[in-house]
């Protein structure tokens, strides 16, 4: 799939993507500019989330990247 880059600097993410993404408008991505790649995270917003968790017990401490690892395991990057 293919999408190309306007003089703004803006793209469209391809409909296919971003429905299997969850991606919905409005929703802000984050950039990773370490990486040798275009890698965007979509960001979401921990307080809301937090206040869904319910009893979680111990799990409330941890940061939202290691709750993300633990329930669908850590994303390897490519290089």
């Amino acid at each position: 799939m293919k999408a190309t880059l306007t003089s703004k600097g803006q793209i469209t993410i391809p409909a296919p993507i971003r429905r299997r993404l969850g991606l919905e408008p409005g929703q802000v991505l984050e950039f990773d500019e370490s990486t040798p790649y275009l890698l965007a995270t979509p960001i979401f917003d921990e307080n809301a989330m937090r206040a869904l968790v319910g009893c979680a017990g111990d799990r409330m401490a941890m940061t939202s990247d290691e709750w993300l690892d633990e329930t669908r395991g850590s994303v390897e990057e490519k290089r």
